[in-house]
């Protein structure tokens, strides 16, 4: 790609110009000359910035950090602030998944949706034509609640394979927890049962080559997600996936905010307690979510395996609601998470609830979420007293004067981490898997979500919410706008990188 060669090009020219004009004793001419290259390269930068049609604060803010931090500002943005790359760098694998959706849902028939009521049915519209995956009404849903539910029963599951395990993880670590899971995938592929294993580059950095090694001699066809040796220089390294996938003999399926370490069992103590929530699917949604993963694996491993699955036929005899299972990242359109985010909360009539570790919206769901609790519906955020970072744990404060101001009730969560991702609207629509509420949950993962519409397993969702809010603290306007000048300034400073967390 000729861009990016030249971005790098670029790259070795302003560290070449600041030497040069810093740290060396030519003569002035010679550092005039230096001068000026570095400044053609910045303006032929934010021309090339300028071009791709962001918002206008988006672009001016990426504009602020070349001009205002020399080399490393460019560094920054070459490896963060390329979203048209996307566009580039996924361009097969989104024209072959786009194929692939295709041909799967050609001949499935439109579910009746009439049991729905009316604002279901306005989000179900939406859902139906947004998507490549289908409404399911022959499925079934349960939810796990933290980590000694969701890996007992995955343990569990796995000890009963008989066909196949297909497996892929954003974090999976050679811990504990992880080498009991390893162990049970290698005594399966010993007595034949496949086992395909993705797991990503970047987010599985403490998966030892050992344990990678030792599956691979069992039998297990096992793969990185964009390996970070491979993806520096076409910055593909940038893009993670960060789903959580398991389904065993196209039976059952597992999906949602939970990876695979001692941390989410609530076992790390610098972190303490892990709150978090999973989930359990059977019926038709499973062919959804295993066809995700198939369309991730042809990716990493090159083989063509879709199409010459057998087909599933796993309706449940008594469906729960409507399911949607939704993918979301460089390999489907722009932005569809956000989408579906949106078009669940402007379909709210009494209520709406988020529980987001991260909560760093885009303008069109803070809109959303302002407009709410103006019409007078019941709007509540929980997010986690104390995150795993500055920039995110500020960054998600900057928003609660102005939620707070409109009547959104904020609570944050004290007995551990919160790390679920829940929207919850009317009791009775709801959204929980792998997306997070922020920049890169929308525009550079890879996620995996799954909608609920009138289903048993949201009454659930909604009593461990109520549970969480006794663990946490209701936010009290006045009290925080009274919060110190420093706390403001944290705050401000890491809302300047909202749109690139």
């Amino acid at each position: 790609m000729r861009r990016r060669r030249m971005e790098f090009v670029f790259l070795f020219i302003l560290i070449a110009a600041v030497y040069m004009i810093l740290f060396t004793h030519v003569s002035f001419n010679v550092k005039l000359f230096f001068i000026g290259l570095y400044i053609f390269v910045m303006v032929v930068t934010m021309f090339s910035l300028m071009l791709e049609n962001r918002f206008a604060h988006e672009t001016l803010l990426w504009m602020y950090v070349l001009l205002f931090f020399p080399v490393f500002g460019y560094v920054f943005y070459l490896f963060s602030g390329q979203l048209y790359l996307k566009g580039y760098l996924f361009r097969s694998k989104r024209k072959r998944d786009r194929e692939e959706w295709k041909s799967l849902v050609t001949h499935v028939s439109p579910p009746d949706l009439s049991f729905l009521n009316n604002h279901q049915q306005s989000f179900a519209a939406f859902a139906k034509n947004a998507s490549e995956t289908t409404i399911s009404t022959s499925s079934q849903t349960e939810v796990l609640k933290n980590g000694n539910e969701t890996f007992t029963e995955i343990i569990k599951q796995l000890k009963k394979a008989e066909k196949f395990i297909h497996i892929e993880y954003y974090i999976f670590r050679s811990d504990r927890l992880g080498t009991e899971i390893i162990d049970i995938l290698i005594e399966k592929a010993k007595v034949g049962v496949e086992v395909l294993f993705i797991f990503d580059a970047a987010g599985s950095l403490s998966l030892s080559n050992n344990e990678v090694k030792r599956m691979k001699n069992a039998g297990i066809k096992a793969y990185p997600f964009s390996p970070l040796k491979h993806g520096f220089f076409n910055q593909k390294f940038n893009f993670r996936n960060h789903r959580k996938i398991i389904i065993i003999d196209g039976e059952i399926g597992f999906v949602g905010g939970l990876n695979v370490g001692e941390e989410y069992l609530g076992r790390n103590k610098n972190i303490g307690f892990w709150r978090d929530t999973h989930m359990v699917l059977k019926g038709e949604a499973v062919n959804m979510l295993h066809t995700v993963f198939l369309l991730d694996w042809e990716y990493v491993s090159g083989e063509d395996v879709l199409q010459e699955r057998p087909a599933f036929k796993n309706k449940v005899e008594h469906g729960d609601g409507a399911v949607q299972v939704v993918a979301s990242g460089p390999d489907t359109q722009q932005g569809i998470m956000s989408d579906f985010y949106y078009s669940l909360i402007t379909s709210a009539t009494e209520s709406i609830w988020i529980a987001s570790p991260y909560f760093v919206p885009n303008q069109a769901i803070k809109a959303a979420i302002k407009h709410a609790a103006i019409k007078g519906l019941q709007v509540r955020l929980m997010v986690p007293a104390v995150n795993d970072g500055f920039l995110t744990q500020y960054g998600s404060r900057s928003y609660f004067g102005e939620l707070l101001q409109f009547g959104v009730e904020v609570y944050s969560y004290k007995k551990g981490f919160l790390h679920q991702k829940l929207i919850i609207v009317d009791g009775d629509m709801a959204s929980i898997g792998t997306a997070n509420m922020d920049m890169r949950s929308f525009h550079l993962n890879f996620e995996v979500n799954v909608f609920l519409m009138g289903s048993r397993t949201i009454d659930d969702l909604v009593t461990h919410y109520k549970e969480d809010m006794k663990d946490s603290d209701k936010l009290d306007s006045i009290r925080y706008n009274d919060r110190g000048f420093l706390e403001r300034s944290k705050e401000s400073f890491a809302r300047l990188f909202s749109n690139v967390l």
